[in-house]
């Protein structure tokens, strides 16, 4: 008898959750948070009150690792200390500053109209979106130049402690296998029914804990089933 390998065993698996997928009910929910919890602890942080240097740091982060793009933002504020700088320098400086962050040609371009959109003139500031309700404060932040659901989420989680819950390429893939988002599920989609399902006050502990096990264990490629804390809650692996 031939036996499915993993990686055909996640594929049939797929294939399955398209047609049967459902909500997850809040007693899921809650034992996948609890269990990413005993694996990577209660991450706790203060919001750090500067929403524009979130915005551009999250810009930079795009197609990279967090090394490159730390590199890439302390060169570029070490070269221009304030955003109106930033925002008034050539891009083809921009660009040669940031380079290490990679695809600097576009990121120094997008940069540039962010800042251009919030102040024409002056010292670009987003502080105001701290008065706002975190749906207007999403239009807001969604209406600048390249600025999507996830980078949105970022700027107001991180810099305001707002609840929103940014999705990225880890928390994408360990949700849809753990069955919290429908197969396919275009991202915005997925922001919403990750902010739906996530317990209020705990958004920046799932995303990281949900973050944290899609770099650790549940890879894109060859996800370590075997060695999965969560394997026996994943419809993925035909445990549950």
């Amino acid at each position: 008898m031939t036996r499915c390998s993993p990686a055909r065993k996640l594929v049939s698996a797929g294939a399955r959750l398209t047609e049967q997928w459902t909500p997850p009910t809040r007693r899921r929910v809650y034992a996948i948070r609890d269990r990413l919890r005993e694996i990577y602890g209660t991450p706790m942080a203060r919001p750090h009150g500067d929403p524009i240097a979130e915005l551009i740091l999250t810009v930079l982060s795009q197609s990279t690792n967090d090394r490159n793009r730390d590199i890439a933002y302390f060169s570029l504020r070490e070269r221009y200390p304030t955003w109106q700088q930033v925002r008034d320098a050539p891009v083809d400086e921009l660009e040669e500053t940031i380079r290490r962050g990679g695809i600097s040609k576009i990121k120094s371009a997008r940069i540039k109209d962010i800042l251009t959109a919030l102040a024409p003139s002056g010292e670009p500031s987003l502080d105001h979106l701290r008065q706002l309700s975190v749906a207007d404060a999403q239009d807001y932040l969604c209406d600048l130049p390249g600025v999507g659901r996830k980078t949105a989420a970022c700027v107001l989680l991180f810099s305001f402690g707002m609840r929103d819950v940014p999705v990225d390429t880890h928390v994408s893939r360990v949700g849809t296998r753990l069955g919290l988002f429908r197969q396919k599920a275009p991202f915005l989609e997925m922001h919403d029914q990750m902010l739906a399902l996530t317990p209020r006050g705990q958004e920046l502990e799932f995303h990281l804990n949900l973050l944290r096990h899609g770099r650790r264990t549940c890879h894109s490629q060859r996800p370590a089933c075997g060695a999965c804390a969560l394997a026996r809650m994943c419809p993925r692996v035909g445990v549950e």
